[in-house]
């Protein structure tokens, strides 16, 4: 039991650490190199899909077992489906409604994070050192 405790905010802390990736690549994209809010949504995602899984594999779920292609291209397909419900979500509270960028990734990437992201990370992608 606490050892599930200790997984879980450990996969918290490296949420905190991938959305900081993806934060910053958002705001970079967004407001230096003018990419518009939803492309740069999406390619922000995946470079906080490749910090997170880095962080996840070997720290959050002590995944020291090689490198798998296998596993690689499962958390690929999370994360593909993780940044296409966050700029999913960017586009519709942002673009659509009208809300701040930063708000609605913030939301968006909360609900992707619950609904589709951690459980397939515990139970697809990690499903071995998560065992």
């Amino acid at each position: 039991m606490g050892e599930q405790r200790n997984r879980r905010a450990k996969v918290a802390v490296s949420g905190v650490f991938a959305t900081a990736i993806d934060l910053v690549a958002l705001v970079l994209m967004v407001e230096i190199v003018g990419v518009p809010v939803t492309l740069a949504a999406f390619l922000a995602a995946g470079a906080g899909a490749l910090g997170g899984f880095l962080v996840n594999k070997y720290w959050a779920f002590g995944d020291f077992s090689p490198l798998r292609l296998s596993q690689v291209a499962l958390f690929g397909g999370v994360a593909l489906g993780s940044a296409l419900g966050v700029a999913s979500a960017v586009q519709l509270f942002s673009v659509v409604c009208g809300a701040n960028y930063l708000l609605a990734k913030a939301g968006g990437a909360a609900l992707v994070f619950v609904c589709w992201s951690y459980p397939l990370q515990s139970r697809v992608v990690f499903k071995t050192a998560a065992a």
